[in-house]
């Protein structure tokens, strides 16, 4: 099996083009449990960990999708990471907890599909999150409108509208994995040296098309809950698996809510409505709330724009502008901290002399 069947493609050999390695000494990372990783050479599965000189050097830690040097130890089946080799996408969250870290959920994709449920689940706002960390990956954003079976045409027509709106020239995929109709319009991303990434929410139906795409059942199915139509988590972890017409699907759990990171390159083309309109206002400055001559308060006032659409713009800017306040916080932090090692040496050297 070529490396092409896990994904390896131009944009690879043209962002390595001036490293000196081996493809024989690359693996791509397919699963990840904590610290240990199984690897695919194309010929076998093995089991990785990084080296220590990786350990010591490096801050950034290999994830699912990311391409590998390796040195294989095939008399225990397993091999040692000792650097990762250039990503030209990464989909990325931050991190839960006090600290606020980035959390690279895949690497190396070529396209994202987001998928939503057209029940109850159905939810723009979330939409629009998904699109904006999607636009900042460097990945083509998909959307794939799943559960077609459960509305009729006038439902689906209206949502695909309201899509539309928000969306603005991104394919949208209506299918049903429980019945298989719209299936096969996924295949046209796929194929050798492609790398599809599935994300949403939990219950969307993630591990059906997993399962339909693969043609066989790797992932296990959960029914959503009957009481709210909300979905339970079947898939706990990440993993990279070999598609039957070559490339790669990356299958990830559902995440109820994501939490941006550092992603105001992915909000103009998500809001692309706002930031023309914006462009007119009277005030270079204006924050679209009682300033006079606002033409984005103009378009809601003449119902040319939804009220929801700029109130979820606006939270979506706060919870940037937060996060980059806490990344300057932490860079403070760090410059204090280092500043203070600096001194401490110092005065250490003056010591000893």
């Amino acid at each position: 099996m070529s490396l092409n069947n896990l994904g390896w493609n131009d944009k690879l050999t043209e962002l390595t083009k001036d490293c000196d390695i081996n493809l024989s000494d690359v693996g791509r990372i397919i699963s990840q449990h904590k610290n240990l990783y199984t690897i695919s050479t194309g010929k076998t599965d093995l089991f990785a960990e990084v080296s220590g000189n990786f350990m010591f050097n490096k801050s950034d830690f290999p994830v699912v999708g990311d391409w590998v040097i390796i040195t294989e130890r095939l008399n225990e089946k397993k091999a040692t990471i000792h650097d990762i080799l250039p990503r030209y996408s990464k989909f990325s969250r931050s991190s839960s907890g006090e600290v606020t870290t980035e959390q690279v959920i895949a690497s190396n994709i070529d396209y994202i599909f987001l998928v939503s449920s057209l029940n109850e689940e159905f939810n723009l706002r979330r939409i629009e999150r998904y699109l904006i960390s999607s636009w900042d990956s460097g990945a083509n954003p998909i959307i794939v409108l799943n559960k077609s079976d459960l509305c009729d045409d006038e439902e689906i027509n209206k949502k695909i509208l309201q899509i539309n709106k928000i969306a603005f020239g991104i394919n949208v995929e209506v299918i049903s994995a429980t019945t298989g109709d719209g299936m096969k319009s996924l295949y046209k991303y796929t194929g050798s040296g492609k790398t599809i990434a599935l994300l949403g929410s939990s219950g969307t139906g993630k591990s059906t098309i997993c399962n339909y795409l693969l043609n066989r059942s790797v992932q296990k199915v959960q029914n959503v809950r009957a009481s709210d139509s909300k979905g339970r988590h079947t898939t706990t972890s990440r993993h990279l698996f070999k598609m039957p017409n070559g490339g790669v699907l990356i299958d990830t759990p559902g995440m109820r809510e994501l939490q941006l990171w550092d992603v105001s390159g992915g909000m103009e083309p998500s809001f692309k409505d706002i930031y023309r309109l914006a462009q007119e206002c009277y005030y270079n400055d204006c924050q679209h709330d009682t300033e006079p001559m606002c033409k984005v308060k103009e378009a809601i006032s003449k119902g040319k724009l939804e009220p929801n659409r700029l109130q979820s713009y606006n939270k979506l800017k706060k919870e940037l502008d937060y996060l980059e306040s806490r990344h300057n916080k932490a860079k403070q932090l760090e410059l204090k901290h280092k500043a203070k090692k600096i001194g401490g040496d110092r005065t250490r050297f003056n010591r000893r002399k």
